[in-house]
């Protein structure tokens, strides 16, 4: 007996991929001759429903007329022999689509995500070049005042140069150590992010709070006077735009701090807060199971109390009010929002959210914190799928950091890293991959050039906090790692992403260390050069063309992108080479490859391509 289905080809399934909802898929399983029957079992949500499918030749077959409602459609087949035995056809064991597996009982399931017809994100997403800066720790303006500025228990360092401090409270760093960066100093460092190609700027929270990080609001409506003032944001919006550079603000929506304005813990903000007073304007923001001191906070830290976003004042406050957070950072020159934890918040405040953004302004962006793959995230006991067109218009790409890390320091080999990356442009709508942010690093991960390495694995133990130097022969090793991870990133669809220093050869373990000043006059000139280079000039066909990826060998992994008759994958001209390929090798000598027509599905090729790429590096080439 002989079955076969693969989602990832048009022979087995036309068209490809996500797909609008209404719309309609031809599903196809190939079968020996004693399969009699076929039928197509399907789900969307709880409704169950079998297609019966009709033999032609080698295949049975199945147009199946796709639900109108966004989400995501599930499929498998059962097949039965002319003795009415039934066997099943399903997922690949590994759930990542592409050429499925028979099974004797219910297999995992194949998945169409269904997505809103209508679903746009920004075009200037589409291959946006994007650098993250954790505000204190990329450039000090000189001007502080450690008295107006800092909360007590707070201090600055007194040399930029100084490592991080350590102070581990129960559960994490406490974070009251400053190096005084600011929105003045991000202004002086604009034509550099500029000239290393830079086209957006996502800054870690701004908003008044006490710790370095900023993710324990404690008033929205005010930058925090360490960082600057309002006016000090909207100058650094105003010119980076002037030198078409965007600026992504960080929306942390799903907590405040418990010294905030909001909650009032400590009676700083004049004993209004919902900690303060059982009758508080605030009061329906917060759960408490018993008033005043228990009450719902996230992830268990008493400091982060969670926030009700249903609560009618708070989303008012947050997303609906004339002059709502949302609101008034874009009409202050912010182009979007990235959302902390945005799969921590209830999908109906996310729907409103992504309303109002657009409705201030159509190109804002809507980038979401979702660790996982977007298209079926569960959380919170349910289902959530944040790529159908009515919440996020992106997400950060951790799977993606966390497979080529992988592949690079030998802990999976180029079949599992084509297989992610094919999963997601599978499961993905086209204009959501687009505007994903493809990461190397963050500050919530150790330093990308510490973990290739190979110090240590993605997530070091608790005790790596510490100031740890890599020797020359590691650093070297890390290096070369980090810069063919970025250039392949760079060939991707999604928004290549660059994490402050990085490209300055920082290095570091997990927080505070990854989280390190930026080495202003201690740079890594040569790998500041060569991530310049990468990220300047990149072509029409690299930003918005088709895609596909490829395993060749173990240690060999291909990105493909090409134009169709000189139009990108969304319909629109497009001009310059019209393919390009990217060659990443991870093994200690050269390799080198030859390509025929043919060989990469869907890439149309006129003649053989040769490409060679060095130990640890990555080639890229465009075809005309």
């Amino acid at each position: 007996m002989f079955l076969k289905h693969d989602s990832r080809c048009l022979e087995y399934r036309d068209p490809f991929g996500a797909r609008p909802a209404g719309s309609s898929v031809l599903l196809r399983l190939r079968a020996s001759q004693e399969i009699e029957r076929a039928w197509v079992r399907a789900w969307l949500g709880e409704e169950e429903e079998r297609f019966p499918m009709e033999r032609r030749g080698r295949f049975f077959e199945a147009k199946i007329a796709l639900p109108a409602k966004p989400g995501l459609f599930w499929y498998f087949f059962i097949a039965e022999d002319v003795g009415g035995r039934a066997v099943y056809y399903g997922n690949a064991l590994d759930t990542l689509g592409g050429e499925g597996h028979v099974y004797a009982e219910e297999p995992p399931s194949f998945q169409i995500t269904l997505y809103d017809p209508s679903y746009e994100t920004p075009g200037w997403m589409h291959g946006c070049a994007l650098y993250q800066i954790f505000p204190d720790r990329f450039r000090s303006s000189g001007k502080k005042d450690a008295e107006a500025c800092l909360h007590p228990g707070c201090h600055y360092h007194g040399q930029w140069d100084e490592e991080p401090e350590v102070r581990l409270g129960e559960k994490d760093c406490e974070a009251v150590d400053f190096f005084g960066g600011d929105l003045r100093g991000i202004i002086e460092k604009l034509p550099y992010l500029k000239e290393l190609g830079v086209e957006c700027v996502y800054m870690n929270p701004i908003f008044r709070a006490r710790s370095n990080h900023k993710y324990d609001t404690g008033d929205y409506m005010r930058v925090d006077p360490s960082f600057g003032t309002e006016e000090d944001l909207r100058d650094l919006c105003e010119k980076a735009r002037e030198m078409g550079i965007r600026v992504l603000l960080d929306g942390v929506f799903s907590h405040t701090g418990s010294l905030s304005r909001y909650f009032d813990a400590d009676g700083s903000y004049g004993g209004l807060g919902a900690h303060a007073r059982e009758d508080s304007p605030y009061a329906s923001w917060y759960t408490f199971r018993h008033w005043p001191d228990d009450y719902e906070c996230w992830w268990g830290f008493e400091t982060l109390p969670n926030l009700n976003e249903t609560a009618p004042t708070c989303r008012e406050f947050f997303v609906d009010g004339e002059d709502s957070v949302t609101a008034h950072y874009l009409r202050a020159g912010a182009s979007g929002w990235r959302l902390d934890v945005a799969d921590e918040l209830p999908m109906e405040f996310l729907r409103g959210l992504r309303e109002r953004v657009k409705g201030v302004n159509p190109l804002g962006a809507v980038l979401g914190e979702v660790w996982e793959d977007a298209s079926h995230k569960i959380s919170y006991g349910e289902m959530r799928t944040y790529c159908a067109g009515d919440t996020l218009d992106g997400v950060m790409n951790y799977p993606l950091r966390d497979a080529l890390l992988d592949f690079m320091t030998g802990r999976c080999d180029a079949s599992a890293l084509s297989r992610l990356l094919e999963a997601q442009r599978e499961n993905y709508p086209p204009q959501f991959l687009f505007s994903c942010m493809n990461l190397l690093g963050s500050h919530d991960k150790p330093r990308a050039i510490s973990v290739l390495s190979g110090e240590a694995g993605l997530e070091p133990p608790r005790e790596m906090r510490r100031a740890t130097r890599l020797s020359p022969l590691r650093y070297e090793m890390g290096r070369a790692r980090y810069l063919a991870a970025l250039t392949f990133v760079s060939a991707l669809p999604g928004m290549p992403s660059v994490y402050y220093g990085d490209e300055a050869g920082l290095t570091g373990m997990a927080d505070p260390f990854c989280r390190r000043p930026y080495p202003w006059g201690r740079e890594d000139e040569d790998l500041v050069r060569a991530v310049r280079r990468v990220l300047v000039g990149r072509k029409p066909v690299l930003r918005a063309g088709f895609s596909t990826v490829a395993a060749l060998g173990d240690d060999l992994v291909l990105a493909a992108r090409w134009l169709d008759h000189g139009r990108d994958r969304f319909g629109r001209p497009a001009s310059g080479p019209s393919a390009a390929l990217c060659l990443l090798n991870r093994s200690s000598a050269g390799k080198s490859v030859e390509l025929s027509p043919g060989d990469v599905p869907g890439m149309p090729m006129a003649r053989p391509v040769f490409l060679s790429a060095g130990a640890m590096a990555a080639t890229l080439v465009y075809i005309d």
